[in-house]
Order: C-alpha cells, then sequence, then structure tokens
C-alpha cells in the first residue's frame, strides 16, 4: 500500500499520515518479521541504553526501533550497528547532534521531532534509502541546500522551527516530495506561493 497524500487533504490529515501510519511494507513480508525485530522503548526515562541491551539481541534483523520521549542527550552508539533498521523515532528527546549515520543504508524514516538540533544533521545525507524525516519542533533556523538536493525524499517536517525559507532550488523534490510540514514557521506570502509553485504535487501544509 503507498501513502500517496495529494494536495487537497486537509492539513490534519496530511499530519496523521506522516506520523506514521503506513509502514509501507508488503503485507507478506510484514508478517515474517521475526519477533524482536521491532523495539518499543518509548517513555522509559532513558539516559542511555545500558539497561536495555537485550532488546538488541537480534541486531541486524531489528528494522524497527522506539525511543521516543526518554532523556537522551547522546544518540545511542548501539542504533548504528542495527544495519537492518528501516524505522527509528527519537522523538522528544534532548538530543543535538547525530554521529556517523552512514552504516544505516536501510534506514528510511527518521523523526527527530522535540529535541534540540540547531541544523539539519549532515550525516542524513549520506543514507540512500531515506524517504521521511521529521524535524520539527526544533530550533533549526536553516533547510541547507544539500537537503534540497537530495532525491528519493517523501515526507518532511520542519514545522515550529526557525525556518523562514527553503532553498532556492526544489527541483530534485518536485516528481517525489509526498508532504511537505511548515506549520507554525515566520514564512511571507510571497515564499509561501513560490513553494507551492515548485511543488505542484506536493501537498504542504503552512
Amino acid at each position: 500500500m503507498r501513502c500517496r497524500l495529494h494536495s487537497v487533504l486537509p492539513a490534519a490529515l496530511i499530519l496523521l499520515a506522516f506520523a506514521g501510519g503506513c509502514f509501507r511494507e508488503p503485507e507478506p513480508a510484514y508478517k515474517t518479521v521475526p519477533e524482536g525485530a521491532r523495539v518499543y522503548l518509548q517513555d522509559r526515562a532513558l539516559k542511555d541504553l545500558s539497561a536495555v541491551q537485550d532488546s538488541f539481541a537480534l541486531g541486524g534483523e531489528i528494522d524497527y526501533v522506539n525511543l521516543d520521549r526518554n532523556e537522551l542527550e547522546a544518540f545511542p552508539a548501539e542504533l548504528a550497528s542495527l544495519t537492518g533498521l528501516k524505522w527509528l523515532r527519537l522523538n522528544s528527546n534532548r538530543l543535538s547532534s547525530l554521529p556517523d549515520l552512514s552504516s544505516l543504508v536501510n534506514l528510511r524514516r527518521i523523526y527527530l521531532r522535540g529535541n534540540n538540533f540547531t541544523a539539519v544533521p549532515e550525516t542524513l545525507k549520506d543514507l540512500p534509502a531515506l524517504t521521511d524525516i521529521d524535524l520539527s519542533a526544533n530550533p533549526v533556523a536553516e533547510v541547507p541546500d544539500w537537503l534540497a538536493q537530495k532525491k528519493g525524499l517523501e515526507n518532511l517536517s520542519f514545522s515550529d522551527t526557525r525556518v523562514k525559507a527553503l532553498p532556492a532550488d526544489l527541483t530534485a523534490w518536485k516528481d517525489t516530495l509526498l508532504s511537505l510540514q511548515l506549520g507554525g514557521l515566520s514564512i511571507s506570502a510571497a515564499e509561501m506561493a513560490r513553494i507551492r509553485a515548485a511543488l505542484p504535487k506536493t501537498a504542504v501544509a503552512f
């Protein structure tokens, strides 16, 4: 199933789809995921993963990790070894940077909402399978040119950040970007119009 969003959808529905309602795996493949391949560690007040090492026993077979709403100040080094990881949730922690993640060649979705990032982590540039990035509710001030040139992206969120404009060239997003969340930003009417004109197939929510 492909979660295609259309520009006529209400913003609330766009946000719901972006929030993770569709993992987009073929159903037979989903049924064969081994027990323990999806790790749920949200709301555990974790500062590191030393107390939950057993949760990562499957190593490279793990494809989903949820660490939302913990107390992580540094990216757990253990995660960089999960080469089969496709979906990583780190919302509402205390992160301000990411290490080299080039080993995560299968990572498709990374959710970093509500952390302390002041810039888009450049390591995301090196993730070939990446489709979804959520950096909303971070003090990010700029969307870098390299991100606007990254092909294959489908869902982006910069809502409630300090972004005021997007890079001049959005051509790489034109045919693949399904949704773009820009709510709560100080974006001029002229910039809004430019973004909509540049991304006619994208569901943009201001």
